[in-house]
């Protein structure tokens, strides 16, 4: 699983809010906002400087998106199939 801070980036757009100004609204450092932008993690502290400075809860802050499978460019399901059919003959 992955964070993913879209929902943020949704709720400062909705609010016509800019990244500066969250950063400002909620005392954060340029260094945060940039990390979030890159989807690295931050504190769980400064998740709460967030939502308390937006009013809003955490889920209009961050979502949990799960990892994508691990690309094999087909070759596992032609292997499956190649396997499959074998049975079948």
């Amino acid at each position: 699983m992955n964070i993913s801070y879209q929902p943020l980036w949704n709720t400062l757009k909705e609010r016509g809010m800019r990244k500066e100004d969250l950063r400002l609204a909620a005392g954060l450092t340029t260094n945060m906002i940039a990390n979030m932008g890159k989807g690295e993690h931050i504190s769980m502290k400064t998740l709460l400087r967030i939502c308390e400075a937006l009013n809003c809860e955490i889920t209009d802050v961050i979502e949990l998106v799960p990892d994508e499978p691990a690309s094999t460019g087909g070759k596992e399901h032609e292997r499956i199939e190649t396997k499959n059919n074998r049975k079948q003959n």
